[in-house]
């Protein structure tokens, strides 16, 4: 990825942390990028272009970091990760409606990010499909630290996986 289009989603990740998804503007995004509209509009056409753009840099994101870690930490930096993510959190608190919208995969969409999952943790599918459904939780009510830490503990011995 461009260093341009990288600042772009950085900004739009700004923009969508303080305002929301829908509150959020193209010059909101560009002003929080550091660049002018037009640039913004040279990469994307739309405010849910540039919001699906960073929903898929940061799966991208997720998914390396996951792949690096062994089962149990990669485990609690997911749940860390999402649980403490800026625009998650914002969506939370004022687009509650907009984030459920954003979760509800349907079953092809849900096969691929749990495939995805499986791949990056090393795990079979229905372990994948454990983990992702526990993610969608977090991602709702992010709770403890310690506690999703306990609970990742939890399922690297339900999945029968080593916790190394």
């Amino acid at each position: 990825m461009g260093r341009t289009r990288a600042g772009l989603l950085a900004g739009a990740a700004r923009a969508f942390g303080e305002r929301g998804l829908r509150r959020s503007t193209m010059q909101s995004i560009a002003a929080a990028a550091g660049v002018a509209k037009a640039t913004l509009y040279n990469h994307f056409r739309t405010k849910d272009d540039v919001a699906r753009a960073l929903l898929a840099t940061e799966l991208d994101r997720l998914t390396r970091l996951a792949a690096q870690l062994p089962l149990r930490e990669a485990l609690v930096a997911l749940s860390d990760e999402l649980g403490g993510h800026p625009v998650l959190r914002r969506l939370v608190e004022t687009e509650p409606d907009l984030l459920i919208g954003l979760l509800a995969l349907d079953g092809v969409q849900w096969a691929g990010l749990v495939g995805r999952l499986g791949a990056a943790l090393g795990v079979p599918q229905d372990g994948a499909e454990l983990v992702g459904r526990w993610l969608l939780g977090v991602v709702l009510q992010p709770g403890r630290s310690t506690t999703r830490r306990a609970t990742a503990a939890l399922l690297v011995s339900a999945i029968g996986a080593p916790a190394a």
